[in-house]
């Protein structure tokens, strides 16, 4: 088994990797939802993610890491603690009191960060959580996620200038659930149909809710 095998089995272990149908953010319907949150239950899986994630880390070019809240705090950390590199994090609400920071750890302008996420759908998300790092001065090339849905983020963000770097592609995590029998070949198909027009897929099965 590859570590990339080992790494899949571990998240469908865990029940990060959920099957059924579930509404998106954006309100569009999905057959397959991956909550990485839970990561933060699991120091073994916690650890080889973060192991995965430090490999791809070792051949950028950085000044530290700065961690997405609230899904990837505690990877970022994991990330830190393994590598040592220092961490930052932008909050999701400034303060109104104390330092009053929308960005919390040290750092100095100018620097370069390395985004870490936990998955990628859309750009947009990521163009959210990038915005107050710049805005404080620091500088954005690459974003790594674990897993990427597939599904425009990483053409999305290249065109706003940052590259994009994922551990698992949910394709290659599909094809291996479907191999060792952990979901059926149907199901595999559905999310299949799904990834490449997931406005259609969701319109269509919203429908048959309906009728």
């Amino acid at each position: 088994m590859t570590s990339k095998q080992e790494l899949c089995e571990k998240l469908f272990e865990i029940g990060a990797v959920k099957f059924g149908k579930f509404t998106l953010k954006s309100g569009l319907l999905s057959p397959i939802y991956i909550d990485l949150r839970l990561l933060a239950s699991y120091p073994d899986a916690l650890k080889m993610v973060s192991s995965k994630l430090v490999e791809i880390g070792k051949g950028l070019e950085f000044d530290r890491i700065a961690g997405i809240p609230y899904a990837a705090m505690p990877i970022a950390t994991a990330v830190s603690l393994e590598s040592g590199w220092s961490m930052i994090y932008p909050r999701k609400d400034i303060k109104a009191h104390g330092t009053k920071n929308s960005i919390e750890g040290v750092f100095k302008d100018g620097e370069t960060v390395l985004v870490i996420d936990d998955l990628i759908t859309r750009g947009t998300s990521k163009f959210e959580a990038v915005k107050p790092l710049e805005e404080a001065g620091l500088k954005v090339k690459d974003i790594v996620v674990l897993i990427d849905r597939e599904q425009g983020g990483p053409e999305e963000l290249k065109e706003k200038g940052y590259e994009l770097h994922a551990v698992l592609k949910v394709s290659e995590l599909l094809q291996y659930l479907v191999e060792t029998g952990k979901i059926s070949q149907k199901q595999f198909d559905s999310i299949k149909d799904y990834l490449s027009n997931s406005e259609e897929w969701s319109k269509k099965m919203a429908d048959k809710e309906v009728n």
